[in-house]
């Protein structure tokens, strides 16, 4: 559903009688034959093919507040003859429309007819009904999968459906929320300014606080014709299964749509799924989630904050597909809490460049072990580890039980993550064709890889930075630079000057945290190594001054192991001092031409050392660390010395008696 630019709002009489006499608004009704009349007057493509869906006990209404197979399963065997009604439907529509493409393919007509049989596809899917609908939505975001003149018939599914009738509508507010319109609304839109499959929306102001909201009203009949579809559905994928001997679950992925979409149609609970949302994510720059009032709002009424743009796919805006990328994946790997519906009618652009998110019923819930292992999977990817990210993917995808022996099954779940990602990346291809969403976001899965407290996480940097012991400066300098980018990556340029300085502050601050201690470890072990190194190199550089025509290996002579270290220690030195381009001046020492004794690369390494003033930067930020980091800072030289002393003494050792 999108919000698109409303007529202009008309105002109620100010005599609530004048009511009775003043189209197009409406008295409150004592009896249901208004709406049946009106019903009969207008009513939309889908309730005039399939109306008769509708027509359930309140008792079985009440039974489909949620999905629940069984009890769905159990009360359409007791109406075989609607069960038989619904299937004979949907075959001749589905049959019918093949039959054209198939006599179009044998008149050789395919070319000239393709963009009407895409118009009419979409018109036969509105009149199967909301499930049909939720699936090209699905679909209609992807142009690299979809031919373009089907992409833009089925994008108007999105908000563009033939809306049901208003008197109807607003004789629901009313009942749902126990007022007569006026006294709810000093002002409200005559007609929907837009329709989706589940319900329609109309502008109105609040008449108690002046404000401007969205009123959207739920379709009637909508849980029973959805509630029927996904019956249909799961035992089409149980017979797909059997026939194809497929793998995957694809009963249970029905189980989870199904589950998804009847929370969607319960308002009161997409109101405190926005509520939520509000509460996690509309903090983030550039990202607007619109205010919900429960109080106006029920199961089939909800009222929330009115908002003004742009369809997102329809600007040229990839700034905003970067945010809502971020933001995608700070649902799923920060707080779990994600949004699983994002067709494109689902974001706005405003039209002071923010973009909005609409429609909180259908959300996931991301489990913490599967967010590490989606992450660690992401590290590995760009590290091109492919070894670890198997077994990533296999964690990702058994959930750590073998259900299956030797089958390979995507939990259902999954299909609504890959989906939350895949209908953004749909939106930025059309814009950009070379568009990557691992390559945006990995600057923040950068971050949280060295500021996360998971073991799950801190195994897998051990392991990243770590090759056959052999410590991988490259990996880590790769980590720290990508995280120093903007949040968005949005041109994947380094933030520089005080955004640097406050990004490089935030990961000093962690690194001297409790929860830091992990990374502490490790950069304190590199840098005493390299330190080690360090003073070796100047030892060997004072013994061959003082004695340049000894012919003995002196006794604290470097070693390729040496050698290593001091180059770590340069790199680090580098990173973390904001220098740029320390890999290239390494290779370029290594690389001079003539081969170098290790005296001499010792001394080329010590001389591209950072000097006093380039070390300024991250001198200026420990003074504004917390007193908590400061105070660990202050351990660091002894932590420091009581390392070096330890290595000196075992190096005295080994080469005393080895």
């Amino acid at each position: 559903m999108i919000l698109l630019p409303a007529p202009p709002i008309a105002s109620f009489p100010a005599n609530p009688t004048l009511l009775l006499s003043s189209p197009p608004y409406w008295p409150r009704r004592r009896d249901n034959s208004a709406v049946v009349s009106a019903a009969s007057r207008d009513v939309d493509s889908f309730t005039s093919k399939s109306g008769y869906l509708f027509n359930l006990s309140a008792d079985e209404a009440d039974s489909l507040s949620e999905y629940n197979f069984p009890r769905i399963d159990a009360m359409y065997k007791k109406k075989p003859l609607i069960l038989l009604r619904r299937l004979a439907q949907i075959g001749t529509t589905f049959g019918f429309w093949f039959g054209l493409r198939l006599a179009d393919e044998a008149l050789d007509r395919s070319e000239q007819m393709f963009k009407v049989r895409a118009a009419e596809l979409r018109k036969l899917l509105v009149e199967l009904g909301p499930a049909y609908v939720k699936i090209a939505q699905a679909v209609s975001s992807r142009p690299d999968l979809i031919p373009p003149i089907y992409l833009d018939e089925l994008s108007l599914l999105q908000d563009q459906i033939t809306p049901f009738s208003t008197e109807v509508a607003f004789n629901m507010i009313e009942d749902e929320l126990g007022l007569p319109i006026d006294e709810l609304f000093s002002e409200i839109s005559p007609e929907p300014v837009a329709a989706a499959s589940l319900g329609q929306v109309y502008q109105a102001r609040l008449r108690r606080s002046g404000e401007v909201v969205a009123v959207k009203v739920q379709r009637p009949g909508v849980r029973a014709a959805i509630a029927l579809d996904t019956l249909i559905l799961r035992y089409l994928a149980g017979l797909i299964k059997k026939a194809g001997r497929f793998n995957s679950d694809l009963q249970a992925v029905v189980d989870e749509w199904a589950t998804s979409l009847f929370k969607e149609m319960d308002y009161l609970k997409e109101a405190q799924n926005g509520i939520k949302f509000r509460k996690l994510y509309g903090s983030i720059k550039d990202v607007l989630v619109p205010k919900m009032y429960t109080e106006y709002s029920t199961s089939k009424v909800l009222v929330m904050e009115w908002v003004e743009g742009q369809k997102l796919a329809e600007v040229n805006d990839l700034y905003l597909v970067e945010v809502g990328v971020y933001c995608s994946f700070n649902q799923l790997l920060e707080y779990g809490f994600y949004h699983a519906d994002p067709h494109p009618g689902n974001f706005l652009r405003t039209y002071d460049g923010q973009l909005a998110y609409l429609d909180f019923g259908m959300m996931g819930d991301f489990r913490p072990e599967l967010r590490d292992g989606f992450m660690e999977a992401c590290l590995h990817l760009v590290n091109r580890d492919f070894k670890s990210l198997a077994k990533d993917f296999m964690l990702i995808f058994i959930c750590r039980t073998l259900r299956y022996q030797f089958k390979f099954r995507i939990p259902p779940y999954f299909s609504l993550v890959i989906r939350s990602l895949a209908v953004l990346e749909g939106i930025a291809i059309g814009i950009n064709p070379n568009y990557k969403v691992l390559g945006s976001t990995y600057p923040w899965i950068a971050r949280k890889i060295l500021t996360d407290s998971s073991p799950q996480l801190k195994s897998s940097l051990q392991s990243l930075l770590y090759e056959e012991g052999v410590f991988r400066i490259d990996r880590l300098e790769s980590l720290v630079t990508e995280s120093l980018r903007t949040e968005t990556a949005l041109v994947q340029k380094p933030v520089e000057g005080a955004d640097s300085k406050i990004v490089m502050k935030q990961i000093l601050a962690f690194t001297f945290t409790e929860q830091g201690s992990f990374v502490r470890e490790i950069l304190l072990r590199e840098f005493a190594k390299g330190l080690d190194a360090y003073g070796l190199a100047t030892l060997d550089s004072f013994t061959s001054t003082t004695m340049p025509f000894s012919s003995s290996r002196p006794f604290n002579s470097l070693t390729e192991e040496d050698m290593t270290n001091l180059r770590t220690f340069y790199r680090l030195i580098s990173l973390f001092s904001g220098m740029r381009g320390a890999e290239t001046q390494v290779n370029a020492i290594n690389k001079s031409g003539e081969a170098l004794t290790p005296l001499e690369e010792a001394s080329l390494v010590m001389y591209q050392l950072p000097s006093a003033e380039e070390m300024l930067p991250i001198l200026s930020i420990l003074p504004e660390l917390p007193q908590e980091s400061q105070q660990r800072l202050l351990q660091l030289p002894g932590d420091l010395v009581g390392r070096l002393v330890s290595r000196a003494f075992a190096r005295t050792i080994r080469r005393m008696f080895l």
